[in-house]
């Protein structure tokens, strides 16, 4: 098995146990002991013996190790083991193939290159806490450092010392973050020998592998339920009743564009989609009972991507004037301020919960989940913004939202799109919480592997 490969392996299987929120288990005396009888190459963490801190309160190895190697770290600044050089401006070059980077990342290319080979850049002034690593001919500009002169130190491993520096706490500006180059060199860190440095390296340039590998998955899912839903809300693909004895959802079929709409219809066996206004399927912000005397507050904050990722309960007698919407499971909350964000909610929880007039409430007649797809629909979304007022924060009010006009096909044909288009939601909410897990691995990784 190559090295790559088994960094894989122990990645799958200490990933596998973050996500079963194992994390500290890892590190734990039992799971350590358990794992030194395997002799496997997984990082091992010091027994509580080993925990104890010499009197001055400085400990020269890392919690989590790699069983090969052993004995102290050295201390180091981090002006023993690198230069730092300075961007320039690139305007007075020609357009060519070299990248310049800021430190926002990529800005542009030109014909000549301010360094070739190994780097790690960090940020001057600006984002100074975002560092990158670089291995080719590029440029920098004037806010952004690069590194090199790598002196018994492997400049991977510097970028994975520069990822776990609080670069904040340098910060020599009131205003703008800015950091200088006496200040960088004069970090003081802990370094291995050279091959553990790689060791380190690898393992975490392969949870990276695995974080962007996710990533791109996720990317796709997205585009391919962009693509679909298109489709689906413009009846290109439609939808065929199930068979009396099936029960697995079906894909769409493409719709024949030289069919008539009739011809259509006796292929799906749906009938042809209605166009209703947005009242006539829901409720717009519902007359409410009265509010309870303590309830969860639900303003923009505190949806995230369709998520409600922030819970404040609060009560009556301290909650805001917008605190209006009390919401039953199956309500939806569309995003009236500023609607070109989506940032609305499928609600379907128990308890006392109310939002902020900053989302209008609509309590669906018939599936609330396809009323809710069909709200992220461009086309409803276009429709929404022709209809605001306000320009840096544009908005709608419920009379005018009520009178949208929709398309709408049968109930039984809704209720397939929304299975079908929650399946794909599913997938996209499963991949995003491995990332979310490889993601919280390697910032445990980064603090235990470092000392």
């Amino acid at each position: 098995m190559t090295a790559q490969n088994k960094n894989k392996t122990v990645i799958a299987r200490l990933v596998a146990r973050n996500e079963a929120n194992q994390t500290e288990a890892i590190c734990s005396n039992k799971t350590h002991h358990a794992n030194s009888t395997k002799q496997s190459h997984e990082p091992k963490r010091k027994t509580e013996t080993d925990c104890v801190v010499p009197c001055n309160d400085v400990s020269l190895t890392p919690k989590l190790r790699f069983k090969e190697f052993e004995g102290d770290w050295e201390k180091k600044k981090i002006g023993e083991v690198l230069k730092i050089g300075s961007g320039r401006d690139y305007k007075h070059l020609n357009k060519g193939q070299i990248p310049v980077y800021g430190t926002g990342g990529l800005m542009t290319y030109v014909d000549e290159y301010l360094y070739e080979g190994e780097s790690v850049c960090i940020g001057r002034k600006g984002t100074i806490d975002k560092p990158v690593y670089l291995n080719e001919k590029f440029w920098t500009v004037d806010t952004l450092f690069y590194t090199h002169s790598f002196k018994n130190s492997i400049p991977k491993f510097i970028f994975r010392l520069f990822e776990r520096i609080n670069w904040k706490l340098y910060n020599e500006a009131s205003g703008v973050p800015s950091l200088s180059k006496s200040t960088i060199e004069k970090i003081k860190f802990s370094t291995p020998s050279l091959p553990e440095q790689q060791k380190i390296a690898s393992f975490l340039t392969a949870v990276d592998t695995k974080i962007q590998q996710l990533t791109r998955k996720k990317e796709l899912l997205e585009q391919y339920k962009k693509g679909v839903m298109q489709k689906i809300f413009n009846q290109e693909l439609r939808f065929k009743p199930d068979n009396a004895n099936e029960t697995s959802l079906r894909e769409p079929v493409a719709r024949n564009e030289a069919n008539s709409t009739q011809s259509v219809q006796n292929e799906t066996d749906f009938p042809d989609w209605e166009e209703k206004k947005l009242g006539d399927v829901c409720d717009v912000n519902p007359k409410n009972h009265e509010l309870p005397n303590s309830f969860v507050y639900i303003d923009l904050e505190s949806v995230e991507s369709g998520r409600l990722v922030f819970q404040n309960r609060i009560d009556l007698s301290e909650a805001p004037s917008r605190a209006q919407r009390l919401l039953k499971v199956n309500d939806l909350l569309f995003q009236t301020v500023r609607p070109y964000q989506m940032n609305n909610l499928f609600f379907n929880k128990e308890g006392d919960y109310v939002a902020s007039t900053g989302y209008a409430q609509l309590r669906v007649k018939e599936s609330a989940m396809f009323l809710y797809q069909l709200l992220h629909t461009n086309e409803f979304v276009n429709n929404v913004l022709e209809r605001c007022t306000g320009t840096s924060y544009p908005a709608i009010n419920s009379k005018d939202l009520s009178k949208l006009k929709i398309k709408v096909p049968s109930l039984k044909e809704q209720q397939k799109i929304a299975t079908y288009l929650s399946a794909i939601d599913r997938k996209i909410e499963t991949v995003n919480n491995q990332i979310s897990h490889t993601q919280t691995f390697k910032k445990g990784l980064l603090q235990q592997l470092f000392v």
